[in-house]
């Protein structure tokens, strides 16, 4: 359980339970499978443009795809989403075995 501490404006902060770095990492959403495959093309089109505005684009014209351009992008988000449920079934069934082992 996370423990509560008085920060600089005298309010209660609660600070985070550290992450384990063998959990399993999230699924990509469908944009960000688009994302990462048009960031490039993106810079190539526009030289010198800054990062906020890479992502400004990426946006619009994820908005402009129709349903039949996204299909492809959500099928390997629907794909990634399994992954992870496996991985983390998985992660979760160690998790609590190790625990059963421990208190043993």
């Amino acid at each position: 359980m996370p423990k509560a501490a008085v920060g600089k404006r005298g309010k209660v902060e609660k600070k985070r339970a550290k992450k384990d770095p063998n959990a399993p990492k999230r699924g990509l959403s469908a944009y960000m499978f688009f994302a990462n495959e048009q960031r490039e093309n993106v810079r190539e089109e526009n030289p010198g443009i800054s990062f906020g505005q890479v992502g400004k684009l990426l946006g619009e014209r994820w908005k402009a795809l129709n349903e039949k351009q996204r299909t492809p992008y959500e099928a390997k988000a629907a794909a990634d989403k399994k992954r992870y449920e496996d991985e983390k079934q998985a992660y979760n069934d160690k998790k609590a075995e190790q625990e059963e082992e421990d208190s043993s």
